[in-house]
């Protein structure tokens, strides 16, 4: 048995063409082993118990193909995140500086203006390193959405998904990727819990509370599908999406609208890549 970790996929290889390997879960097998003495050997006891009751609460272990989308949606997201620490590290230099107006590295005008801004020493060699790591980190961003957009536009699963409106090549393969096989999932509320859109449940007595969604799972993914409810609604105007993302903001906010109706997206995502068919809502009467 191995637990679930950043790098367990190359052990699980090597070791699964000889042996059947059960991949756990760390969080839930910390809930369910829980113990006073914790050492190596007493963790690799309990374990084998789990094994041999089948108690081992599994995690999902990816095929390859799955892998090679997570890398390429991972690898794009840890560059966009490093470039952006680098644009705040120039605004940090400007500061330094007594320059407060808002400029934006990333686009024309901002660059054009930190091209002829004269600096003293050391801030001017510091403005001119960390411009030339964003252009170093953009062309290895454009290099990924390449092959972003070939991963995408070859797969069934991403041509469906780029059928719903605001879903383009790197959403459709983020959402592919972070949920993985759609036939690993009973019913579509097994796939809203994995992402973390359910409403969190609390029950004592008589009394049930519904409160905010869990936030568990690929966070990525539900800010996609948050951004893809709000191009749909406001944008292109999708009369099954509006409608309800309107009724539910006329009763709450925009907000908890945005997340119903995300959830309710998620929905139609499952029952798309379940049967294999393009992204279709039913006809909404006035």
């Amino acid at each position: 048995m191995l637990e679930a970790t950043t790098n367990y996929f190359y052990i699980y290889d090597m070791l699964s063409e000889y042996l059947d390997v059960v991949v756990g879960h760390p969080p839930k097998l910390k809930a369910i082993a829980q113990t006073d003495k914790k050492t190596d050997r007493i963790d690799a006891k309990e374990l084998s118990r789990l094994l041999w009751l089948g108690s081992v609460p599994e995690s999902y272990v990816p095929p390859n193909e799955i892998r090679e989308c997570r890398a390429l949606v991972r690898g794009r997201i840890s560059l966009l995140e490093e470039r952006t620490s680098f644009v705040n590290k120039i605004h940090s230099v400007l500061l330094d500086n007594g320059i407060t107006d808002e400029v934006k590295p990333l686009n024309v005008r901002g660059c054009e203006f930190l091209a002829e801004l004269s600096l003293p020493a050391p801030w001017d060699e510091l403005l001119s390193s960390y411009l030339a790591v964003i252009d170093t980190l953009t062309e290895e961003i454009e290099q990924l959405d390449d092959q972003i957009q070939e991963r995408a536009g070859s797969l069934e699963e991403t041509q469906l998904l780029m059928t719903i409106p605001g879903i383009a090549q790197y959403s459709a393969l983020v959402v592919y990727a972070e949920i993985g096989e759609i036939e690993r999932f009973d019913r579509a509320k097994e796939v809203v819990r994995y992402v973390g859109l359910n409403p969190v449940i609390r029950e004592s007595g008589d009394s049930r509370f519904e409160g905010s969604i869990s936030k568990k799972g690929p966070g990525k993914v539900r800010w996609l599908l948050v951004q893809a409810v709000h191009s749909a609604v406001h944008t292109v105007g999708d009369e099954y999406l509006s409608r309800f993302y309107h009724r539910i903001e006329r009763r709450k906010n925009k907000q908890k609208a945005a997340v119903a109706t995300a959830r309710k997206l998620l929905v139609s995502i499952y029952h798309m890549l379940d049967r294999g068919e393009v992204y279709d809502p039913p006809g909404v009467t006035a």
